[in-house]
Parts: C-alpha cells; sequence; structure tokens
C-alpha cells in the first residue's frame, strides 16, 4: 500500500448516523456533502473508509 492515494468524496449526509460514523468522517476531514479529500492510503485510512463506506466514494488518484 506505499504511495498510493485515494481521493475520498462525501457523497451522503451525515445526519441520522452514529456518533461513531461523524467522528470518522471528521477524523478524515470531510465536513459537507460533494467536499472531497486526497490522502496517502495506509492502514488506519484504509480500515476508516471501510467503517464508513456507505457514506463515501473512493477513487484512486494516478
Amino acid at each position: 500500500m506505499a504511495n498510493k492515494k485515494i481521493k475520498i468524496t462525501q457523497v451522503k449526509s451525515r445526519i441520522g448516523y452514529s456518533r461513531k460514523a461523524k467522528a470518522t468522517l471528521d477524523a478524515l476531514g470531510l465536513r459537507k456533502i460533494n467536499q472531497s479529500v486526497v490522502l496517502d492510503l495506509n492502514d488506519s485510512i484504509y480500515g476508516m473508509v471501510k467503517k464508513i463506506d456507505y457514506l463515501i466514494k473512493v477513487e484512486e488518484v494516478k
């Protein structure tokens, strides 16, 4: 997983979801719908993405 970057976009509202899901969005740096962040892929980011896959869209950046 070294040197891979991913683009994470929030596609659903955080309203109505658990506190943990909201905290995970905050930890990824996502605050609004359609906001995107580009992050290095590592084990911790991969785990967060897997936990809230129903709220986000993930793309690989080349």
